[in-house]
């Protein structure tokens, strides 16, 4: 179960090597934004050679887009190597897009970021389109720019959009866009409690340091744990529908709700 996601720069190879080894679930190679023109090539021939074995995490990629001069080279870089986890594509705004991808990467785990209006407004088209597609989450400094949002609660419907959209596909829920400042860990713990209420699990990050806060955030607290088994306990005792003695009513959805809090939890003990 993935919580963390730590983005590292595919021109920087040393920064990526430390990237696997700071305790990240999974790490996300950026061939896009994170990387000049002029080291574009380089960044991809740096990351090909990663991935020609399995890393000591998964390693997704964030190609540039299929419409930029540098998209189609790294999808044809990419594909089929063994250390290759899954293929992060920025600027999605329609489903043939993922159709288009899918149809040239052989099976390959995509997900689809969303950073414009129309992508949001198509989230469902999109979440839906190709079997290949595992997940979508918001670019949210390029959506902020597209809406001229100012405000963090801004986007909340935008986040709510695509949480919502990803459950109805059938794939997970969303991991929350990266939090821009690196220091202060405060604000980004605020920030991951608010986004675990809108339905989030986990979140990308762009710092090592932030890591820790952001698990934190989405694990359960031992009083979550606590209920959770109080509930399954009572719910093995007598099926179906029934109130506890302090007054919580407790049904599938309930039972359901407590099964992933203590995955969740157990993932804390095997880590």
């Amino acid at each position: 179960m993935i919580l963390t996601w730590l983005y590292a720069p595919g021109d920087r190879p040393a920064v990526v090597a430390k990237a696997l080894g700071c305790g990240a679930d999974a790490v996300i190679v950026d061939l896009e934004d994170a990387v000049p023109v002029s080291r574009k090539e380089y960044a991809r021939a740096a990351t090909a050679e990663l991935l020609g074995e399995r890393p000591p995490v998964p390693v997704h990629v964030r190609v540039n887009a299929l419409d930029s001069p540098w998209g189609g080279a790294d999808l044809n870089a990419l594909c089929g190597l063994r250390g290759l986890a899954g293929l992060r594509l920025p600027k999605i705004s329609a489903p043939e897009q993922i159709c288009a991808i899918a149809d040239r990467t052989g099976g390959v785990g995509l997900h689809a970021l969303l950073e414009s209006a129309l992508g949001v407004e198509r989230a469902y088209e999109i979440a839906r389109a190709h079997p290949a597609l595992r997940g979508l989450s918001l670019g949210e400094a390029d959506l902020r720019a597209d809406l001229a949002v100012c405000a963090e609660t801004g986007l909340d419907w935008c986040r709510s959009r695509v949480v919502v959209a990803a459950r109805a596909a059938g794939l997970a829920p969303p991991a929350q866009s990266v939090f821009p400042d690196i220091r202060d860990l405060e604000a980004l713990a605020v920030s991951c409690v608010r986004g675990r209420s809108l339905g989030f699990l986990g979140r990308a990050a762009i710092h090592p340091r932030q890591l820790p806060v952001i698990e934190r955030a989405y694990l359960p607290v031992p009083e979550e744990v606590t209920a959770a088994e109080e509930i399954l306990s009572a719910a093995r005792a007598t099926p179906g529908a029934l109130a506890l003695p302090d007054g919580r009513f407790v049904d599938p959805a309930v039972v359901a709700a407590a099964h992933r809090t203590l995955a969740l939890s157990r993932r804390e003990v095997t880590r």
